[in-house]
C-alpha cells in the first residue's frame, strides 16, 4: 500500500485550518506588545511577558505530538487536537484585549498576560498536529508542495490578521483611541473577528480531510521498507516518557536543522516583540515611556500593516518555493531566503522614514515563507512515519528554546546595552538570520535527490 497523491484542492483543505490559526497568531504578534503596554508594561518588560509563548510550546507540543501519534477517534488522529486548540484559542483572543473588564479581581496586565498564555498554549495544541497531518497524508514527492501550500494559507491568514485593525480604523471608522489603561475598539473587534474565523477555518479541515488509519499507516510503512516482520517485531507500546529517549535518538538531519531553527527563531522573536516600540521610537520620535498617545497607536497600526506586507509577500514566495527548490535544492533555497531576510532586518535601522520599511518587509517575507516550509519539508524525509507526531513536537524545542533565551535576555539588552532603543533589537535579529543562513550549509537533506550527498556553498 502506498499513499495516494492528492489534488490541489485536497492539499488546500488539508491545511485550511491554518488560515484561522495564523490570523490569530498575526493579531497576537502585531498587537500583543502594545496591548500589554496599554495595560502598563514597560518596554524592557515586554520580552518577559512574551516568554509565555515559547514556554507553552516547549511543554505542549511534544506532549500533543506523542498523544496524537497514539490517538484514533471518529475524527481521526490529528483533527481532535487542532479542533480543541481552536476553541481554547478563540477564548484567549476574545478576552485578551478586554482584560480590563476583570480589573475588579486582578490587574488588567496580569489578566492580559494570562490570556496570552491561553492563546499560546492553544495555538501550540493546534499547530503541531497540522504539521504532522501534512506529513501523514502526503507522499514524499508532494511534501514540499504540501508545506508550501500550508505556507500560502498561513500567509493569507496573517495578512488578514495584520491588516484588520488598520482596516477597521481607516475604512470602517472604528475608534483607534482609548482611555489610558484600556485597548482601542478597533483592536477588540479585530480579535473577536479573528476568533470566529479561527473556529470556522478549522471546521473546514475537520470535515473535508480524511486521515489514514493506524492499520493503513502500518501497511504503508511495511510496503516502503519491505520488512513487514521486522516492523512488527520492533513495534512496542510507546509511553510519554519515551519523548526523552526519542530526543536522544533524533535523526542527524534533525540535529543539523536544530541550529538553523535556533537562530531563525531567535531573530523572529526579537522582531515580533520589539518592532512596535522600535518603529515608535526610531521613526515617530516617541520616548520609550509613551505607550498610549495617538502617535503611538498610529505607529502600532503601521506595524500591523508592515507585518501584513511581509506575510503577503510570503504567500507568493511560498508558491514559487517548490520550483526553486527543484532547480537549486532545498538547502540552497533556504540559505538564500534567510540571508535576504537578515539583510532586510538590518536595513530597518538605515531606512529614511517609515514608508521605506515596506522594502525591508519584502525581504523579511522571503525568509518567513522559507522558514515555514523548508525545514519541515527537509525534516519529514528523515523521520520514521510512526514517530512523525512526536518528532514534529520535539522539533519545536528548537523553535521555543531560542525564544525563551531571547525573552530572558532581550529586555535587559534593550534596557542596559541599547539604552532603551528597541531598534537595535531588530538589528540583532537580522544578524541572527544571517547566522542561520550559514548553518544551512551542513544540513543533510535525505529526500533532496538533486543535491544528495553534496554540500552547498553560499
Amino acid at each position: 500500500m502506498q499513499k495516494r497523491k492528492l489534488g490541489i484542492i485536497e492539499i488546500w483543505n488539508l491545511s485550511f485550518g491554518f488560515l484561522g490559526i495564523q490570523m490569530g497568531f498575526a493579531l497576537q504578534n502585531a498587537n500583543a506588545s502594545r496591548i500589554l503596554q496599554n495595560f502598563g508594561a514597560d518596554v524592557h518588560q515586554l520580552s518577559w511577558f512574551w516568554i509565555i509563548a515559547p514556554l507553552m510550546g516547549l511543554i505542549v507540543q511534544p506532549i500533543v505530538g506523542h498523544y496524537s501519534d497514539k490517538t484514533w477517534t471518529k475524527l481521526g488522529r490529528r483533527r481532535p487536537y487542532f479542533l480543541i486548540g481552536a476553541l481554547l484559542a478563540s477564548v484567549g483572543l476574545i478576552l485578551m484585549p478586554q482584560a480590563d473588564i476583570f480589573i475588579a479581581f486582578l490587574p488588567a496586565l496580569w489578566v492580559g498576560a494570562g490570556m496570552l498564555m491561553i492563546m499560546d498554549a492553544s495555538f501550540n495544541i493546534a499547530m503541531e498536529p497540522f504539521r504532522a497531518l501534512v506529513a501523514d497524508n502526503l507522499p514524499s514527492e508532494q511534501r514540499t508542495l504540501g508545506f508550501s501550500v500550508q505556507t500560502v494559507i498561513i500567509g493569507i491568514g496573517a495578512v488578514i490578521g495584520s491588516f484588520l485593525p488598520y482596516i477597521l480604523s481607516n475604512f470602517f471608522e472604528v475608534s483607534n483611541k482609548a482611555p489610558e489603561g484600556s485597548v482601542p475598539d478597533h483592536l477588540v473587534y479585530s480579535f473577536i473577528i479573528g476568533a470566529l474565523i479561527l473556529i470556522g477555518s478549522i471546521l473546514v479541515t475537520v470535515f473535508t480531510t480524511e486521515e489514514y488509519s493506524p492499520e493503513e499507516m502500518k501497511a504503508i510503512e511495511a510496503t516502503k521498507s519491505k520488512k513487514i516482520d521486522q516492523i512488527q517485531i520492533e513495534e512496542k507500546e510507546s509511553k510519554l516518557i519515551d519523548i526523552f529517549s526519542d530526543f536522544a535518538k533524533m535523526p542527524e538531519t534533525m540535529k543539523q536543522l536544530s541550529w538553523v531553527q535556533f537562530f531563525s527563531w531567535f531573530g523572529l522573536f526579537g522582531m515580533w516583540v520589539f518592532t512596535t516600540p522600535a518603529i515608535a521610537q526610531h521613526f515617530y520620535s516617541l520616548p520609550p515611556s509613551d505607550s498610549s498617545s495617538i502617535a503611538y497607536n498610529e505607529a502600532g497600526d503601521w506595524v500591523g500593516v508592515l507585518f501584513g506586507i511581509y506575510n503577503f509577500v510570503s504567500v507568493f514566495v511560498a508558491l514559487s518555493l517548490p520550483k526553486i527548490a527543484q532547480h537549486i535544492g532545498r538547502k540552497r533555497t533556504h540559505a538564500f531566503a534567510l540571508a535576504i531576510g537578515g539583510v532586510s532586518l538590518v536595513s530597518v535601522y538605515f531606512m529614511p522614514n517609515q514608508d521605506w520599511l515596506i522594502l525591508s518587509m519584502i525581504g523579511i517575507g522571503v525568509a518567513w515563507a522559507s522558514i515555514l516550509a523548508m525545514p519541515y519539508a527537509i525534516l519529514a524525509g528523515a523521520i520514521n512515519p510512526k514517530k512523525m507526531g512526536v518528532y514534529m513536537g520535539i522539533f519545536n524545542f528548537f523553535i521555543v528554546i531560542p525564544q525563551i533565551i531571547n525573552a530572558l535576555i532581550g529586555g535587559p539588552l534593550v534596557k542596559y546595552l541599547y539604552g532603551n532603543q528597541a531598534i537595535f533589537a531588530l538589528v540583532t535579529a537580522g544578524v541572527s538570520f544571517l547566522l542561520a543562513a550559514i548553518l544551512v550549509v551542513k544540513v543533510k537533506d535525505e529526500d533532496d535527490k538533486n543535491l544528495e550527498n553534496n554540500e552547498i556553498t553560499i
